[in-house]
């Protein structure tokens, strides 16, 4: 067993006492489909947040589906497909927050309530809401964090993710806007987006590295993948200098930061966005309906957001990762149907 799924294990234990008192007025015949918009490792913890929540809610099924590539035409059709052959309720992370307004649309038509996960939709939309990480105030934080290690001075790498990623502009701007507010001793000198897979984010940072290394005091990255390459890359060289903020749970990364090459990481909710969700569409099809008064926040694509949760963690923290995001989880479900719906 990894330690991955080892931590998802201990998040469904911890949530299991929670989740028996609701369990008997779930719809049995509720079937979910959990699709990303393409394969990517931060989308992995959801199949066992699915079959956590079907098993302990009582539902048919909650199943992990991922289109062969990041190509909305092919979520597109995965999503045609699935409804097909009887998933009645989706949790979707938008391959295109304006283009996957279509097929969501198709999807609610059908009876078949869609949740817009860890991405948004732009609005308007036929998604009953948008759950996901703020991603904006994560890049925020994760700056801010970086620039205190950096002693409130230098320039700064910026590395991120695709830019079909509704999440990637929210992101730059928000790194960008931690800099300025620095002050004009801090500068990000240097953003690199569209990397986040295997190949381009290692030909694009350690060439960058390679050419800029000695000319950069700080790296924070904003997307899976580059955290990981970054992480490897200052240990390959061996650089210490470099302060480093990474984001979401990669054993690459963790190990990093207790060996001192990176001196921190901003924690997503992937599991809990799977797990949350999953009860979620099943309160919608057993009759609940969206409050109109709930507390929803703001972003720039809707103004019907849910945050799943972020938390920064480094040395001191790292060995508990799993209670932080446990807390999280247990945090918001201890009161999602009282704030978010209106259930007879």
């Amino acid at each position: 067993m990894t330690n991955t799924v080892r931590a998802l294990r201990m998040v469904a234990v911890g949530l299991l006492l929670g989740a028996a008192a609701t369990a008997a007025q779930a719809a049995d015949d509720t079937y979910v489909a959990l699709v990303p918009g393409g394969p990517h490792p931060y989308f992995a913890a959801w199949e066992q947040a699915g079959q956590d929540a079907a098993k302990e809610f009582g539902l048919e099924g909650a199943d992990y589906r991922v289109p062969p590539k990041w190509e909305l035409s092919q979520q597109n059709q995965l999503l045609e497909s699935l409804l097909t052959q009887g998933y009645n309720g989706f949790l979707v992370f938008p391959g295109d927050p304006v283009g996957g307004n279509g097929v969501v649309s198709e999807l609610v038509e059908q009876g078949a309530p869609v949740i817009a996960t860890a991405g948004c939709l732009k609005q308007p939309t036929d998604a009953s809401f948008c759950l996901g990480t703020d991603t904006g105030n994560s890049a925020y934080l994760g700056t801010q964090e970086l620039i205190k290690r950096m002693g409130g001075k230098g320039k700064i790498a910026h590395f991120t993710g695709f830019l079909v990623d509704p999440n990637t502009q929210l992101r730059i701007d928000a790194v960008n806007k931690a800099a300025e507010e620095a002050g004009d001793d801090v500068e990000v000198v240097q953003v690199i987006a569209d990397i986040d897979a295997p190949e381009p984010a290692e030909e694009k940072i350690n060439a960058y590295l390679a050419a800029h290394g000695d000319e950069v005091d700080g790296i924070v990255t904003t997307a899976w993948i580059p955290a990981v390459v970054s992480a490897n890359a200052l240990r390959k060289i061996g650089d210490k200098r470099i302060k480093m903020v990474g984001i979401d749970h990669d054993e690459v990364v963790l190990q990093a930061i207790k060996d001192g090459f990176v001196d921190g990481t901003m924690l997503q909710n992937p599991y809990g966005q799977g797990y949350i969700g999953t009860f979620a569409i099943d309160r919608l099809r057993s009759g609940c309906t969206v409050k109109e008064d709930a507390p929803f926040a703001s972003t720039a694509l809707t103004d019907q957001f849910i945050d799943s949760g972020t938390a920064f963690v480094d040395a001191s923290g790292v060995d508990n990762y799993v209670g932080a995001m446990q807390a999280v989880t247990k945090e918001i479900m201890s009161d999602f149907e009282d704030k978010y719906l209106t259930c007879e």
